[in-house]
């Protein structure tokens, strides 16, 4: 159970710093949260696939903020269309 809600701190941690790295190509605030929690998902499934993995806080963040730009980038993408 406390993983879980580990998780979703830092999917919320993520889904803001990726909002403010990636200034005005998110999708506001409460939609950048939701976003990090699933993209810090992808991000695990992609660095795992990579053979990479992550041990510690900062590198957890790091992954998890690399899937919310990851994420919020396909979501831009798709969104233009």
């Amino acid at each position: 159970m406390f993983s879980f809600i580990w998780f979703l701190l830092i999917g919320l941690a993520a889904g803001w710093l990726a909002g403010r790295i990636l200034r005005g190509k998110g999708f506001g605030l409460i939609a950048n949260l939701v976003i990090g929690v699933v993209g810090s998902f992808l991000g695990g499934i992609v660095f795992g696939l990579l053979g990479f993995r992550s041990y510690g806080l900062v590198a957890e963040l790091i992954v998890a903020v690399v899937g919310a730009i990851l994420l919020i980038f396909i979501a831009g993408m798709i969104k233009k269309r």
